[in-house]
This record gives structure tokens, sequence and C-alpha cells, in this order.
């Protein structure tokens, strides 16, 4: 079915994804070694998920039994506003600004699919959008969408870091990019000296023990860790410091969908509203968006370091 292949980039342009490339369906050996490196290292502090051994995030039959080809799309969130370090503020992680990107992200994959099917009826498909075990990093790679900067995010040539990644997987033979993008790290090392916190443990390795975003978002309890909590530098929810500061970045082009503006207009919330935040408030506010991840107690912790 080598002529579905340009069908599906030409409907993946026309549905506005940034990038799309299409590779075989075969199990990621080399890289699920980096990952096993990654996660004995302790990495991946208490996202306990990562390295459950029934889901082997290496092998895409994992997900979908039948699967021969990986369809990669990249999605671009760029919006041209920026982070306020007025006093009082906490900043949100630019992913976040939006509208939840998981449902916007799967609208479009839904399309994408829909359309696909008026060309291959009997086409069997799995949509994954960072939700399922699967290396969505790596399989960019292979696809050609771009490299893994030394901050650990996905480079593209064409608009940056500032995308969101999603996956179809189907269960028929198509025509299979080769091309591999080479890695234009180079020399620069502006990620990991920006890092407050050292987080970036040596090029291509975050450790999340010690991330800004892992600890305002994934990290649970009262608590931060001492050594994040000196250094949240305004951080509310996440942090863009490594990608703000990757030259790459330089060739960022606002996204066409409207949805990932910033929801009101902000870019960072008063702390102060955080304090005084009760759970209709919240359940009402955040309704859509993916900052609802770390729940109302941890915007309340996060705040309450932020004040300290």
């Amino acid at each position: 079915m080598h002529g579905l292949s340009a069908k599906i980039k030409a409907i993946a342009a026309d549905l506005g994804f940034a990038k799309c490339g299409i590779v075989a369906a075969e199990r990621l050996d080399s890289e699920s070694g980096c990952l096993r490196e990654w996660l004995d290292r302790g990495c991946h502090g208490e996202m306990s998920w990562m390295g459950r051994p029934e889901q082997d995030r290496a092998d895409p039959r994992t997900v979908m039994r039948d699967v021969r080809s990986v369809v990669v799309l990249a999605t671009n969130y760029f919006t041209p506003h920026e982070h306020s370090d007025k006093h009082g503020q906490g900043k949100i992680s630019r992913y976040a600004w939006g509208d939840d990107y998981h449902e916007v992200m799967r609208e479009r994959m839904m399309a994408l699919l829909g359309q696909i099917k008026v060309e291959a009826p009997n086409i069997g498909a799995r949509i994954c959008v960072d939700t399922a075990p699967i290396m969505e990093k790596a399989w960019a790679v292979r696809a050609g969408i771009g490299w893994i900067g030394k901050h650990s995010n996905l480079i593209t040539k064409d608009v940056g870091s500032w995308v969101f990644l999603s996956e179809l997987l189907l269960d028929v033979e198509l025509e299979y990019d080769k091309e591999i993008v080479e890695d234009h790290c180079g020399t620069c090392t502006a990620c990991l000296d920006a890092c407050p916190t050292s987080a970036i443990v040596e090029p291509y390795v975050v450790d999340s023990r010690k991330c800004i975003s892992y600890a305002t978002i994934e990290l649970r309890g009262e608590s931060i860790p001492v050594e994040i909590a000196e250094n949240l530098n305004g951080w509310l929810y996440g942090c863009d410091i490594c990608q703000d500061v990757c030259p790459w970045n330089r060739f960022e082009k606002p996204t066409d969908d409207p949805r990932f503006e910033p929801r009101h207009g902000e870019t960072s919330l008063p702390l102060e509203s955080i304090d005084r935040m009760e759970h209709r408030e919240y359940a009402e506010r955040f309704r859509g968006s993916a900052m609802k991840r770390t729940k109302l107690s941890g915007l309340k912790r996060n705040a309450k370091y932020l004040k300290t």
C-alpha cells in the first residue's frame, strides 16, 4: 500500500500537523537499553509506571498486536507570548497555557484516521497520544522528525522543540522514511548551563528527581526537595528554561491552532488566587486543561514554596 503513505502525509499536512514520518513497527532494541539504564539509575523518581515490566515500551506490539507501521506526527504548539517574572505570580509551562493537548491532538488524530479509512476502509489502527506505553521520542527520531537534544526533548529543524508527539499504529505495510536527522546540538551546552537545579546531569540525561517540572507536576506529597524549592525561579507548574535557551528555538513559528493560545490570556497565575482557591473554582478554572494533572493540592503546595 505504498501509495497510501503519500496520501497519509498529505492529509496530515492539511490537518495542520507540522511533521509526519512513517517507519516499520520494529522493536526498539538500542533505545530500550538507554531507557533501562535511565530507570536503573532511578532517574524516573516516583514515576513507577515508566518501568512496569508488563509494558514493554520498546515493542509497539505491546500496544497493538498486529501493528506493521508507525506513523509519527509532530504538532507545533508555540504561541508568541512571554512568561511573566512579576512578583507574586507563578509561571506556567508553555505546553499547559492552552487547552489540554491530549484532547486537541486526539481530535486531530481521529480526523487523520477518519480520512485514512476513506482510502483504506479495512485498515486496523490504534491512536497513541502521550499516555500509551510507547517510546515517542525514539519513534520520532526513527521517522526522521528530528533528534533528541541534550535536554532530552525532541528538536526539529523546522519549528524547534515546541512540539507534541503522537503516533498512529497501522496493521498494513507502507512506504517507509529512511533518512534520520543528525544530532545538531554540536558542542552547545546552553540547556545544561541554564538549568538552575542541574537536572541535566549529563548531555541527553535528565534526572527527574532534580527537575523543576517533575517536582511541580509529577511529585506527590506536601513537600518539594530543598535543592529544588530554593531554585524554583518562579515556576508554579512545569518549567521551560532548557527549551527557552535552546538556539534551535530561534526557528520557532506560531501555531495555527488557537486552542494552544493562553487560556484567559494567562501565562502565569497570581499566587494569592491559588491560596484562596477552593475545589469548585479549581474544577471550573482548569476543566479541559493539562494543569489538572497536579491537582489543587499540588498547585497550593507549589504556590506555598514560591511565597517562602
